[in-house]
């Protein structure tokens, strides 16, 4: 079952046959209740009659059980002795007794004589008064019956009666249940013919709908395994018309393919710019050493240096950028941004221009995050000033809502308004005032951001008052 539609057509399947047979189930349930209550009270019906008989004084003999072929009829004394049976009623159960002969009663011959009825005028007054018949709900039973040799199932009906002379008796009327089992049977059959019908017919209609359903997922696994193969990530898989969760799965596709192309180009522009910044420290120093081993006199041991730091600080922010974008985490310690920036300016002793710093007194700037990355951050800023500043270098540190904001401001050219974006990508420099004049790779500027956005703050830049640029790094308090 690894097939979705396989699964789909059995799970619908399942469903469809549980519920079929719960309703099949009490479809028979209730169809069963209603023909047994019908039974019940035909039977209530033939026993009350036969007991009203008894009740004004009918004898035994003389009853009228017309009905009784359908409706057999019984009843026992209070001492359960059997009084009355139904014409060819030849066995029974379910009843007060098994029996179906008459036993002698004391009252079986107390109704009445032939030489009573010629005597009706003179004797009323002396005849016993009427018998009655019990208002109590009867009881119920199931049982069977062999009339006349043929045996069926019954359901009977006790209803007692009392007879003129006093006598209680307990009269027993079955109503037959052949009805009832043939409705049953017949809504049961059916049932059990047209349930593998329905069953085959739901399974290969949920079938053929999730074929036709998955059909533009299998178009899309065809596509991203070509992408795959191709190694293409132009291509996109097809996106179908309709507005379900399928549709939602290939918008979703194609932007992830999007932003993954853009992923792979940042990285081959990267790897490219790398190896093209790496490239000129390494020519340079090659140069320098191979004149040096020809001619010792000439070689230039300062530019030897500063090529070879230029290259360690090159690498330092390529290793730092890997890190970053394989999702480095930052640190959690706990930092005071204002001691932060005074030990960074304090090891700064070589500087073009002398920064200032300003530090808004009584004022507590605590962050959270790595001191070196946030150290590296400030450093960034610093050098970016000192490149491009007049006379002037200044750093500010003061409380903004939820944060604290570092700003690095100088009076140099300024960045242009349709730049400030693009001078945070990497290897971006730009030319005149911002070109690289003392050996600047563009990432400075990248990496502050990148760290800036890990510490849940933000990096950007303005005009500053003193007329150059102002970078303005904002870091969250500490919840």
């Amino acid at each position: 079952m690894r097939s979705v539609r396989a699964r789909a057509a059995l799970g619908a399947t399942l469903v469809v046959a549980v519920a079929l047979v719960a309703a099949g189930l009490a479809v028979l349930l209730v169809l069963r209740a209603n023909l047994t209550d019908q039974a019940d009270l035909q039977a209530e019906v033939a026993a009350r009659e036969a007991a009203g008989q008894l009740a004004v004084g009918t004898p035994y003999g003389e009853l009228d059980l017309d009905d009784a072929a359908d409706h057999p009829v019984q009843a026992t004394d209070e001492e359960g002795r059997v009084v009355l049976v139904s014409e060819e009623l030849r066995a029974i159960s379910g009843t007060g007794s098994a029996g179906v002969t008459p036993m002698p009663s004391a009252s079986a011959g107390a109704s009445s004589s032939p030489d009573d009825d010629d005597d009706d005028d003179d004797d009323d007054d002396s005849r016993p008064g009427r018998g009655e018949v019990s208002s109590d709900d009867p009881v119920f039973s199931d049982g069977t019956a062999t009339v006349d040799r043929a045996t069926a199932d019954y359901r009977f009906a006790a209803v007692e009666a009392t007879t003129p002379e006093g006598v209680t008796l307990t009269v027993y009327a079955g109503a037959p249940l052949a009805a009832e089992q043939e409705a049953v049977n017949t809504v049961r059959g059916a049932m059990l013919t047209g349930l593998p019908v329905l069953l085959v017919v739901v399974a290969g209609v949920t079938w053929l709908v999730t074929r036709r359903a998955l059909r533009p997922v299998e178009g899309i696994r065809r596509e991203m395994a070509a992408i795959t193969a191709s190694e293409d990530l132009a291509r996109r898989v097809p996106e179908p018309d309709s507005r379900d969760e399928i549709a939602r799965l290939a918008r979703t596709t194609n932007e992830t393919l999007t932003v993954l192309e853009a992923s792979v180009e940042r990285q081959r522009g990267f790897v490219a710019d790398a190896s093209h910044e790496l490239r000129s420290p390494i020519a340079s120093l090659r140069t320098q050493l191979e004149v040096a081993e020809a001619h010792p006199e000439l070689l230039d041991l300062p530019g030897a240096v500063a090529d070879t730091v230029r290259l360690q600080v090159l690498a330092a922010d390529l290793l730092l950028l890997a890190r970053l974008d394989a999702g480095e985490k930052p640190g959690a310690a706990r930092l005071e941004a204002g001691a932060l920036v005074r030990e960074e300016v304090s090891q700064r002793t070589g500087d073009r221009i002398p920064v200032t710093v300003e530090v808004t007194e009584g004022g507590a700037f605590e962050v959270n995050g790595s001191r070196g990355q946030l150290a590296r951050v400030v450093g960034n800023l610093l050098d970016n000033a000192q490149r491009h500043a007049e006379e002037a270098v200044v750093v500010s540190v003061a409380a903004d809502g939820h944060g604290v904001r570092v700003e690095v401001r100088d009076d140099g050219a300024g960045v242009p308004e349709g730049e400030r974006e693009r001078i945070f990508e990497r290897f971006v420099r730009l030319d005149d005032a911002r070109s690289r004049d003392d050996g600047g790779a563009g990432l400075g500027l990248a990496i502050a951001r990148d760290v800036a956005a890990r510490h849940g703050g933000t990096l950007t830049v303005h005009r500053a008052a003193e007329g150059g640029a102002a970078f303005r790094l904002w870091l969250p308090r500490p919840a």
